[in-house]
């Protein structure tokens, strides 16, 4: 593990590679951008083939909720086990569960069923419960605690950057291939070979500090203890809050499919490149950012994002342009990086390790279900309406939200520095 002087070059400047420099967090990192790859991969054939057979905004709609439905049933348990073991092994057998379920999806588009891919999405929902608690708190365990800040930017730019390249990949493998088989078969590779980079990282536990809750047998109040920290947090659980609510109602992904085919009429590869420009932006942000002073007045920085998020999400909706949407899908995204790396710094920073598992998991369920949960509400508001009102209410929901926010939790609205005197262990 690198030491704290490691961190700074001769000038006396942040290293800005310093968590590359550690041996386990490159192997995790290599790992989770091919992991993400596939995944991204896999999201634009589930979309672009359950649209061909259904021809439903509706069918799309099903896809969130059926990942949505085990992670909000599964995460707390998740976030429990994280706690209590090894986080790397238990990272590799969820990650073995995503493999079963990628190659599931391959057969059912040789089989054309239907239900069996709502299936085969529940058992990636489930690995994605374990997964999501288990890796975040796994992260702080690999870097000194000087490169959580660091670590956590790596981490979000290399999602982006494998959620830039994924989705144009899978769209362009659709259309040489003629279907959405093989994509999944690569999205599955892509799992294994998470599994064998986490593998070969030092053999040694990766276990929450030791605690007296975590010995003892677990039970409610130890399961639910992430919410009851969270309450006591209020500008982590006002960042998270408004996090959830933006992605819920501001995300427009889930109807790109009916965007790409019916309003801007392009084929699949202008699909995968209209779900790759929120990345794009998002990896453009993280390179400005990494070479900017840290936010000084974070908590402004946060709500302003993510009411630009919902301006953008907007006139998205209005477009009838191709590149017009394209340039608003690239501006949502590098909004959203500034929100995710901000909420990602105050989740590690603000929590003590044997916390961190629990208060991931609850982060999991308000973030990453809402993403989920966000495409049945616009898959359904599209089909009771239309895609058109599904995506600008939910852009309008967004603003409404951030109002909230800014309004009745001052302890975001004021919160400065993420490296400053906030930050505690």
């Amino acid at each position: 593990m690198a030491s704290d002087s490691a961190l700074t070059d001769t000038a006396g400047k942040r290293d800005a590679y310093g968590a590359l420099r550690v041996r386990d967090y490159r192997l995790f990192l290599t790992g989770h951008i091919l992991s993400v790859l596939g995944v991204q991969m896999q999201t634009v054939a589930v979309g672009w083939q359950l649209y061909e057979q259904t021809r439903s905004a509706w069918a799309l709609g099903l896809v969130g909720l059926a990942q949505f439905a085990p992670m909000l049933g599964l995460s707390l348990v998740a976030g429990q086990v994280a706690d209590r073991y090894d986080r790397r092994k238990v990272l590799m057998y969820a990650t073995l569960l995503g493999v079963v379920a990628a190659f599931g999806l391959a057969f059912t588009a040789a089989r054309g069923q239907v239900w069996m891919i709502y299936a085969c999405l529940f058992l990636s929902g489930t690995a994605r419960a374990f997964q999501g608690p288990a890796r975040s708190a796994l992260v702080p365990q690999l870097v000194p605690r000087a490169l959580f800040s660091n670590a956590v930017s790596w981490n979000v730019s290399a999602f982006e950057l494998a959620s830039l390249t994924g989705p144009a990949l899978g769209g362009w493998l659709i259309a040489l291939l003629g279907g959405a088989k093989w994509v999944y078969v690569l999205g599955g590779l892509g799992s294994v070979w998470y599994f064998a980079f986490v593998a070969a990282m030092t053999n040694k536990p990766y276990v929450a500090a030791a605690a007296e809750e975590n010995k003892a047998t677990p039970n409610w109040q130890t399961i639910l203890a992430g919410f009851a920290y969270l309450s006591k947090t209020k500008a982590l659980f006002a960042a998270i809050s408004l996090d959830m609510f933006a992605v819920l109602l501001g995300g427009a992904v889930a109807l790109l499919p009916v965007y790409a085919k019916d309003i801007l009429h392009v084929g699949p590869i202008g699909l995968g490149w209209l779900q790759a420009a929120p990345s794009l932006g998002a990896i453009t942000m993280a390179l400005v950012t990494t070479h900017l002073p840290p936010f000084k007045q974070a908590g402004r920085a946060l709500l302003w994002a993510v009411a630009g998020f919902g301006v953008a999400t907007i006139v998205f909706g209005l477009s009838r342009n191709y590149w017009l949407s394209l340039a608003l899908l690239f501006v949502t995204g590098a909004l959203d990086n500034i929100s995710v790396v901000i909420r990602h710094v105050l989740v590690q920073t603000l929590t003590p390790d044997e916390m961190r598992g629990r208060v991931s998991a609850v982060n999991g369920m308000f973030i990453n279900a809402s993403n989920e949960l966000g495409r049945f509400e616009s898959g359904a508001v599209a089909a009771l309406t239309t895609p058109v009102i599904s995506v600008v209410g939910g852009g309008l929901g967004t603003l409404f939200v951030v109002a909230c926010i800014a309004r009745f939790s001052p302890e975001l609205r004021k919160y400065g520095a993420l490296d400053g005197e906030h930050a505690k262990d």
